[in-house]
């Protein structure tokens, strides 16, 4: 009778789903807390699932980030109002945080957007080139980028090129995020930039200031963040400013 009456008192209502939940969620003590003595509002297993809520969100919503942007390219078979070299040095900062937090073993919830923002940016780079009419150089692209992020995610990268190249995240960030700015303040219109896709990027940067600091603990990442969102706040002010003017229509020649 007193084995039974432990059992009872060690178990709970949500012992189906503990798997899951230590897998993704919250440690064992959280679980504890939460589902067995019941207390609801301890503040750091609270900071916690918030934290890894947040993080399997932006994970979730970076599948499709960038998929308005584009649909929008193909749609319209143009690449107009985007910068190359924006894409490029978006391309740096996403590849030198993946390649960090692989190389410092940071859990997949604290940076696994960068896999699926990187497959799609260099979608978005290959199309650029593609609608310029430069196809060949575009694959060129392809090859060449997935032939150094081989290399960079193999043994023979020294971890201190891996720090630097994360280091650079905030120059290539800022850099990057002026020439798009630059290039809509020329034009005059945002061009084929996606309006969904630059929302969803400034959202997802702000909350991952959040959940960097509470995963990793590491300052790096969480500045990187913090300028992340504040770039990508410019830009996506100069989407509403610009919201009603669009690129005139080319003139056929007679």
């Amino acid at each position: 009778m007193a084995e039974e009456a432990v059992l009872i008192e060690g178990s709970s209502f949500m012992d189906p789903f503990k798997g899951l939940l230590l897998t993704y969620f919250m440690p064992e003590s959280c679980y504890d807390e939460f589902f067995l003595n019941f207390n609801f509002l301890d503040v750091p297993c609270l900071k916690i699932l918030l934290s890894k809520g947040l993080g399997i969100g932006i994970i979730l919503g970076s599948v499709m980030v960038k998929l308005p942007q584009i649909l929008k390219l193909t749609g319209a078979k143009s690449a107009e109002g985007l910068s190359f070299h924006t894409v490029l040095l978006e391309l740096l900062a996403i590849t030198g945080t993946m390649a960090y937090s692989i190389a410092n073993k940071f859990p997949f919830s604290a940076w696994g957007e960068a896999l699926f923002l990187m497959l799609q940016t260099v979608a978005i780079g290959f199309l650029i080139q593609h609608y310029g009419g430069r196809t060949s150089r575009g694959l060129l692209f392809l090859a060449v980028y997935f032939v150094l992020l081989l290399l960079l995610l193999s043994p023979v990268t020294p971890m201190s090129v891996v720090t630097s190249l994360q280091a650079s995240n905030m120059p290539a960030i800022i850099v990057g995020r002026l020439i798009q700015a630059a290039s809509n303040f020329r034009n005059g219109h945002t061009g084929q930039l996606s309006a969904v896709s630059v929302f969803l990027l400034f959202a997802g940067s702000l909350a991952r200031i959040f959940t960097s600091l509470q995963e990793t603990g590491d300052s790096l990442m969480a500045l990187t963040y913090v300028i992340s969102s504040a770039c990508n706040g410019i830009i996506a002010l100069q989407v509403l400013f610009y919201w009603n003017c669009s690129p005139e229509p080319k003139k056929k020649s007679e």
